[in-house]
Formats: structure tokens, sequence, C-alpha cells
């Protein structure tokens, strides 16, 4: 007898607090829990360009991996057009061989998202087929979706941005050579380019944290252009307190922990020094007090 298959239906393009709590309602069922995944965005297929990615398919494989749940992939393109009652028969039971489901309270589906949880209970009902309806998970009194996290972080409000995701926002992109402009300001970085599709964070200041080989460490990350130096690419530069390595080549992954301040020219490099030194005071204190309260940060 086959393996009771629990699958769990949503866009997940975030993996944030709403997703999760669908996706371990499945982990937990006792069943084996699958998630079903677009191979594209749904909005570039109804729209033609789909919202900028919150994390990569590696970050988002890495989490479901942790909890136990393996990935489905079905193409939107080829169920858009699908009735709600045609995507259940033809590809939840009939490809993927489902024998549960597990959905969020506001999941919708099937040609012009005509279905719904209540449609997909009524449907599994009448075929005897377990479904399992996880709670809509809210932030300061809303719903938590991918759109307010997107929102956040592109307004600098990076605490919100991981509240809603329930872990921080966080990027892992090889470690390219710099122009060793924050060497020379005794604040060495690591720069590292973001791949066209993903987040644009607001230009700034960040207190983050970098994990270089498992370790930890408080590091201070500026996003942006650089006014004071000028720079042809947007790039992430993190000065890692506490560390000294070489990592060209390597992809540490940086978490974005605090707004300190907006991008700004300088007038010169030494006032752009002293406010490096500041900003990595801040970040080293944020970082103490994060280690000292744990059950208050993400």
């Amino acid at each position: 007898m086959c393996e009771p298959k629990i699958i769990a239906l949503g866009t997940f393009d975030g993996l944030h607090r709403g997703h999760m709590r669908v996706l371990l309602t499945a982990a937990q069922s006792g069943m084996r829990p699958f998630a079903l995944l677009f191979s594209e965005h749904p909005a570039s297929v109804l729209r033609g360009e789909a919202p900028p990615l919150l994390l990569t398919a590696g970050q988002r494989d890495a989490i479901l991996q942790k909890h136990g749940i393996t990935p489905l992939t079905v193409a939107f393109s080829d169920i858009m057009h699908l009735s709600p009652e045609s995507f259940l028969e033809d590809i939840l039971l009939g490809r993927f061989s489902a024998t549960a489901l597990c959905c969020g309270e506001n999941y919708t589906f099937g040609r012009d998202g005509a279905g719904d949880a209540q449609t997909l209970h009524a449907l599994c009902r009448a075929r005897g087929i377990p479904l399992f309806v996880a709670e809509t998970e809210t932030y300061a009194g809303a719903p938590v979706s991918s759109t307010r996290i997107r929102a956040a972080l592109q307004n600098g409000e990076i605490e919100a941005a991981n509240a809603m995701l329930g872990r921080p926002f966080s990027y892992a992109f090889p470690v390219v050579a710099g122009d060793k402009r924050g060497r020379k300001l005794q604040f060495p970085t690591i720069n590292q380019l973001f791949p066209d599709a993903f987040i644009r964070p607001r230009y700034g200041v960040y207190a983050s944290r970098t994990c270089v080989d498992g370790t930890y460490y408080p590091s201070v990350t500026n996003f942006g252009v650089r006014p004071t130096v000028g720079t042809q690419s947007l790039r992430s530069e993190t000065h890692i307190l506490g560390f000294s390595g070489d990592l060209y080549g390597q992809s540490p992954e940086v978490e974005l922990l605090a707004f300190l301040r907006g991008e700004r020219a300088f007038a010169s490099f030494d006032d752009l020094q002293t406010a490096i030194a500041a900003d990595c005071r801040r970040a080293q204190e944020f970082y103490g007090n994060m280690l000292a309260n744990p059950s208050q940060t993400v």
C-alpha cells in the first residue's frame, strides 16, 4: 500500500510565516508532506512580469528540506486554464497521487481563481479526501503576504519584513572583487552583486550578521551605489566585525537585521570613515542586544 501523501498548496514565493503555517500543518499531519511549486511565478504568466524574488531557489529548497518537505513542480501555464475540478482530478490526484491536501484560508485556484478553500473543501469531501486548512497569519492587524514584505524591504522597514518572514531577510551571493576602498578606510568589506530578479531593499546601511563556514559574526552592510565614492553597479558591501580572511568566490550568507541610516554623500573620506565607525558601534550594540534577548528577535 502506498504511503499517505499530503500536498501543501499555495504560491510559496517567499516562504513567509503564512506559507510556513500551511507547510508545517502538512508536515505535522503524520503523512509524507509535499509542496506544490510553480516553475514560474503566476504573475509572469498572467501579467508578463514577476515580482522580485524574496529568496533564491536554493534558499527555498533548503528550508523545505529542513522540515522534511519534498517539492513538486508544475508549470502555472499548464494549469491556469483548468477548472477547480480538473485541477483536483487531473493534477493533484492524477499526476501527483495526493491522498490528502493542505491550504490556507485565502487559497484560490482554478481558471480565473474560480475556486477557494471552501470550494476545495466541498470537492475533497465529495471524494473522501482529507483537507487541512491553516489559519491566516497576521502582522500589525493584516494578513502576512509577500507583497507586504516586498514593500517593507523597499521602505527600509527591515524589522517588519523579518517579523513577517519569520526569519531574517538574507542572501548568499558570491563575493566579487571590489575597488578595495573599504580596506583603505580600515573597514574591509565583501562585495556581493544581486541578480536582476532579486528584491532590492532600500538603499542604506544596515546592522547585519554574516555566516561564514557555519559561524555568525556581527556585521555592517551598505546596500546601494556608495554616493561618496560612486559605483556603476548596485551592490551589497559588508564589513564583518571580528573576521579576517579571503572570501572571494565564496557565498557567505548576510542577514539584514536593522536599518541604521540612508545612503548619503560625505564631504570627505575622513567623514565617511567616522560614519562607518559609528555604524559599526551601533551594529555591534544591536547584535549584542539580539543575543541577550533572543525571544525579542526573529
